[in-house]
């Protein structure tokens, strides 16, 4: 079975911010995203529902090309007044045609 290297951007944010930036995520080139609830420890510690909920888990799988323009709209754009984390990472998918949107 025939696979193809794609990037996959996982970002971890405060579920209030789930709706902005999946919009967000989606206006700078992504295809689409998988979105599930995330819990967990981290450098704040366990994170309290009484402060506003549990985080989410934002999946991004992407070529090349829109996954590094992702990660620095998260960074630049979320990073500094939101609680928000992110990693690319390399992976293998079949099926690969459905990631191979226009590059930006």
């Amino acid at each position: 079975m025939p696979t193809v290297p794609v990037k996959l951007l996982t970002v971890v944010a405060e579920s209030v911010l789930a709706d902005r930036l999946s919009r967000a995520i989606l206006a700078a080139g992504a295809l689409g995203f998988t979105l599930t609830p995330a819990r967990g420890v981290g450098a704040r510690s366990l994170r309290s529902k009484t402060l506003g909920g549990d985080n989410v888990r934002i999946e991004v799988i992407a070529i090349e090309p829109t996954a590094r323009k992702l990660l620095p709209m998260l960074v630049d754009e979320w990073f500094p007044r939101c609680a928000v984390v992110a990693w690319l990472s390399d992976v293998e998918v079949v099926r690969g045609e459905k990631y191979a949107g226009p590059a930006p």
